[in-house]
């Protein structure tokens, strides 16, 4: 099969575990994932398999959405409540003061990382070299957080929704909140609710993903490759430049229409045609209505360059 699954990573479950376990489900061993889970945290994750790994890079630039969970008044080497306790403090602050904080963490932002990740430092992974008592230092790093919604405060507890950027860590936001209200703070649970356009809705657990295959309805999990990008116009090629597309060479602006063959119009939603900004991404079909590639407009040069083949 070629296409996405939206999978509700279970607590207890590395995201390796569920690429695993996915590769039986599915009987495939090319997959790949979009951006790792902690193994306590839950939720979106979503699997690319088959031709769709080609696009796992763009779906994991993808924003992504959590619920967290924010212990105030401890912190700990993983910056979560799983870790080992570092400091203890009392908790000394108001609901005013806690929204104030959380106030300073929207826009852009500078984090750094916690040690325990998966970053590399000098080709080794930050978490190995924290288990074997090193030191780790990880330069700060620009993040955007689009959204910061407080849904509960029930101290020393404080549940929050954040909306974010690739490359946001929400432990070290609970981290970094915790130092500006002078207590300290580690995450203590997190729920991942989106990825990109892919909400927990629509996410099924691994045990659902095994029952489906043993009713024979599998694909119906499986997100086929031109739907992951469904705010994207789609063109289809000519039958002169078919080869052209088939070769992953450019394309002239002329050799596409917006016009899409009945095979592939029902997937695609309604038609959007007229001018193409420069730097436009398209979804590109070939004449039998097969999607073929996502290919970005230049303008100036009037031509499509290819930006991924499937």
């Amino acid at each position: 099969m070629d296409g996405a699954v939206i999978v509700n990573k279970e607590k207890g479950y590395t995201s390796f575990d569920v690429v695993a376990k996915s590769r039986g489900i599915f009987g495939t061993r090319k997959i790949g994932h979009t951006g790792t889970l902690d193994p306590q945290a839950e939720g979106v994750l979503v699997l690319c398999l088959g031709k769709a790994t080609s696009a796992v890079e763009m779906l994991a630039d993808h924003d992504k959405e959590y619920e967290a969970v924010m212990l105030l008044g401890r912190t700990t080497d993983t910056e979560d409540v799983w870790g080992k306790t570092t400091a203890e403090r009392e908790v000394r602050v108001t609901e005013d003061e806690i929204r104030a904080a959380c106030a300073r963490f929207t826009g852009v932002i500078l984090q750094t990382p916690p040690a325990y990740s998966a970053l590399k430092v000098n080709g080794k992974r930050s978490y190995d070299l924290a288990r074997e008592g090193k030191a780790v230092k990880l330069e700060p790093r620009k993040i955007t957080v689009h959204e910061l919604e407080i849904l509960r405060i029930d101290l020393p507890e404080v549940t929050f929704r954040v909306r974010c950027s690739k490359g946001s860590y929400i432990r070290s936001l609970c981290r970094d909140i915790g130092e500006a209200l002078g207590c300290g703070a580690c995450m203590s649970g997190l729920l991942r609710t989106r990825v990109g356009g892919f909400g927990i809705a629509e996410a099924r657990t691994l045990g659902e993903l095994q029952s489906l295959k043993d009713a024979g309805r599998l694909a119906e999990a499986v997100i086929r490759p031109e739907d992951l990008f469904p705010e994207l116009p789609e063109r289809t090629v000519s039958a002169e430049a078919e080869k052209l597309l088939a070769n992953g060479n450019k394309l002239p602006a002329e050799a596409l229409t917006s016009v899409l063959p009945t095979s592939a119009r029902s997937a695609a939603g309604p038609e959007r045609s007229g001018p193409l900004p420069d730097g436009q991404l398209v979804r590109v079909y070939a004449p039998d209505g097969t999607f073929r590639a996502l290919y970005r407009y230049e303008e100036n040069a009037r031509v499509f360059r290819a930006a991924k083949m499937f």
